[in-house]
């Protein structure tokens, strides 16, 4: 079901708004979609987990050191990039 921003009441308002992370303009409208995640059997999910230790250390054995400020910058820039109006919570 879509809705109109401008027809929501203010709870409801406030509420998608602290769902996306942002104000929700009057002429937006609002789709909201609930579903069923799909069923994973615990061995492929320890499959799945093993893969990604995998990924994640041959990432970490080929990246160059950086500063813990310069990682901080570089996660804040990632998250600004995918929500423009993120500020960091330091």
């Amino acid at each position: 079901m879509i809705h109109k921003a401008k027809d929501l009441s203010p709870d409801q308002k406030q509420l998608i708004e602290r769902l996306v992370g942002r104000s929700v303009l009057e002429d937006e409208s609002i789709s909201i979609r609930a579903f069923e995640p799909p069923f994973v059997s615990d061995k492929r999910r320890n499959e799945i987990v093993d893969e990604l230790k995998r990924y994640f250390a041959e990432v970490d054995a080929n990246r160059k050191a950086a500063s813990p400020e310069e990682a901080d910058e570089l996660l804040n820039e990632a998250m600004r990039s995918t929500r423009p109006g993120y500020r960091s919570h330091k």
